[in-house]
């Protein structure tokens, strides 16, 4: 396992209402296209990539905060720095 820090994305209220990570639409668009050809999330889910790496990437897509914690390959570090970045955008 690498000892690589990633940044974190910024979060954010989007249009649905729910507090994200701010995706990046080129790494959006790239897993939809890979989706559409058969290499989706469940197959790189299998693959051995670092939790830090997956970690990531789920910030990239736009994953909701509150689900974030719940992924097996969260830290718990960066679930509460998402938490307390989420509390900043609620006025909180």
């Amino acid at each position: 396992m690498s000892d690589v820090k990633h940044p974190m994305q910024p979060v954010e209220l989007a249009d649905d209402g729910v507090i994200r990570f701010k995706r990046n639409k080129i790494v959006r668009f790239l897993v939809d296209w890979a989706q559409e050809r058969g290499m989706g999330l469940n197959e790189l889910a299998v693959m051995e990539f670092d939790d830090a790496d997956f970690e990531q990437l789920a910030q990239l897509i736009g994953y909701s905060v509150s689900g974030f914690g719940d992924l097996s390959y969260v830290s718990h570090e960066a679930y509460q720095a998402a938490a307390e970045a989420a509390r900043t955008v609620r006025g909180l």
